[in-house]
């Protein structure tokens, strides 16, 4: 009997400490999305949410992701994903697909975006967020940037936008403007009618206005004062979609330009709310991360809580700024499968999390026999078109990527390996010629040789190692016997403000090419892994 009653409890031990495991987290972390994820919107459908942020030059562009628990996110597409729907060529990486809205009406998608140095603003829309979605329908009659969709009491389609203003009172100024959108006729009609320039009289770059009707009130969000330090969060309020709307009296509702240049989460802004089926209300944003007070991963996506007081959104209260960590939102807790560390080439398709830089004219990778083979081509990456370029995100500041690859050549022009790149002016290069491992790091338009090791084998392991702001290239006949090339490199060549813009974003990967000739040649690719460290 004692036997008995031991082993009970030891199975009862046992299934508490399992039950115990598994117990959901009380909280989450900030960013949800690391790395280059700039300027989110969200859209809720019943109890799923879908997120998109913009992505500038790089393609497939603004990636969908759906979560249950606003917490964890899973990439289910891109909603420009066909090289005939846009074409970044000849466009700077700083250029592209700006901050695009996401909503959902009587059962169809819609996203607003504006693509800048193409046709400007357009509209796509989709039946399921994964796709496929629809041409690019462009409106060449609307202004500015950072367009909304909101869907008044009658059913009409009302475009949110801003634009900058002819003669302007303080540096900078913009007005957020409303208009209908005819989405039969597929085009603005009537006249704009202006909403706010700002929450004060020197508030700049009036910019990713939204508007949200709560309790039968008007709510106009915007951001000002540019996505950089000074970036803020203001609320206008308003008995009529249409205006006048009136400032808050407690803007900027949410900044962290008031914490000083030495805080380490600073430019948060650029939001959008959602609310939860629980009645909930929470706000995604985007936020630099800084080391040293630099930026090397870019614009991220953040999320904070919002209470309601009257009509005023209190970001975190008690806080007022953004948190590292905080309660969770109240959802059942549904953790999506991690992504594996290194991807084997396997499948029929490449990964999602796979991009190149501007739009592809014509294909130039394919997968074979568990190989990724990359075509040669006269591209280099150091122009503005695309190159033989494919690359995923950083979204650590410590992290590891590393590939085995197989490539040969006779000739002096051709060259493949691995790429750590932010534009085509900042970048590392590790690559193998015909007899040697070359490491260049391009800062600032100048190209820089760092180190050349002769090496004559078709195989090789490139490698590199971050760690916050340096970073170590190495290559090896193996992984176990990977040697150092020059000395650690300064991430400050893809870090904002060095020659880049802070718009777009970093990103680690492979590349190949034939410098300016026509090649048969492939660089054979037999995995590659990336990981945080």
């Amino acid at each position: 009997m004692m036997k008995l009653f031991v082993l009970i409890n030891l199975l009862s031990f046992t299934t508490l400490v399992g039950l115990n495991a598994q117990a959901p987290p009380e909280n989450f972390n900030n960013p949800i999305l690391s790395g280059f994820h700039p300027d989110p919107s969200i859209c809720r459908v019943g109890d799923d949410y879908y997120l998109v942020n913009s992505t500038f030059v790089w393609f497939p562009g603004l990636p969908i992701y759906h979560s249950k628990d606003l917490v964890n996110w899973k990439l289910i597409g891109h909603a420009v994903d066909r090289p005939d729907m846009v074409d970044f060529d000849g466009l700077p990486d700083k250029f592209g697909l700006f901050a695009p809205t996401i909503r959902h009406h009587d059962g169809v998608f819609y996203i607003i975006n504006t693509c800048v140095g193409c046709k400007m603003n357009f509209y796509i829309t989709a039946t399921n967020p994964a796709g496929p979605w629809s041409d690019p329908i462009w409106l060449s009659d609307a202004p500015g940037i950072d367009p909304s969709l909101f869907w008044d009491d009658a059913g009409r389609c009302i475009y949110t936008g801003m634009k900058g203003v002819e003669n302007e009172a303080w540096r900078a100024q913009s007005v957020a403007y409303n208009q209908e959108l005819d989405l039969e006729q597929k085009k603005l009609v009537g006249k704009p009618t202006f909403l706010t320039f700002g929450h004060a009289n020197n508030a700049p770059y009036t910019e990713g206005p939204h508007i949200y009707k709560i309790n039968g009130k008007y709510l106009l969000m915007v951001s000002e004062g540019g996505t950089e330090m000074f970036h803020a969060i203001t609320a206008h309020h308003s008995d009529s979609l249409n205006g006048p709307y009136v400032a808050d009296y407690i803007n900027p509702v949410l900044t962290h330009r008031h914490l000083g240049e030495d805080y380490p989460l600073h430019a948060v802004g650029h939001g959008d709310l959602v609310q939860t089926q629980n009645g909930e209300w929470w706000c995604v944003l985007l936020g630099k991360r800084r080391i040293d007070k630099e930026t090397t991963l870019a614009r991220e996506t953040f999320l904070a809580k919002v209470q309601f007081e009257g009509q005023t959104p209190i970001f975190n209260p008690g806080y007022g700024h953004v948190l590292d960590h905080q309660k969770r939102p109240d959802l059942p807790w549904t953790p999506i499968d991690k992504e594996p560390v290194r991807e084997d080439f396997n499948e029929d398709k490449l990964g999602m999390a796979w991009c190149t830089v501007r739009t592809p004219k014509e294909p130039f990778f394919a997968l074979k026999a568990g190989k990724l083979l990359i075509s040669l081509r006269a591209e280099v990456m150091d122009s503005l078109v695309n190159s033989s370029m494919l690359i995923r995100r950083i979204e650590h500041h410590k992290f590891e990527a590393m590939t085995e690859m197989s490539f040969k050549t006779s000739k002096d022009n051709e060259h493949a390996g691995l790429t750590v790149y932010r534009t085509n002016e900042n970048h590392f290069k590790l690559l193998k010629d015909k007899k040697a491992i070359v490491l260049i790091k391009s800062f600032k338009g100048e190209q820089t040789e760092v180190a050349r090791i002769p090496y004559t084998k078709k195989d090789v392991y490139l490698h590199v190692k971050g760690n916050d702001l340096e970073a170590q290239f190495s290559y090896g006949e193996s992984e176990d016997k990977l040697v150092p090339i020059g000395e650690k490199q300064s991430l400050i060549v893809i870090a904002d403000y060095q020659g880049n813009a802070q718009f777009n974003g970093p990103g680690v990967g492979i590349y190949a090419t034939s410098n300016g000739k026509v090649s048969k040649n492939t660089a054979s690719f037999d995995w590659f892994e990336y990981k945080g460290l």
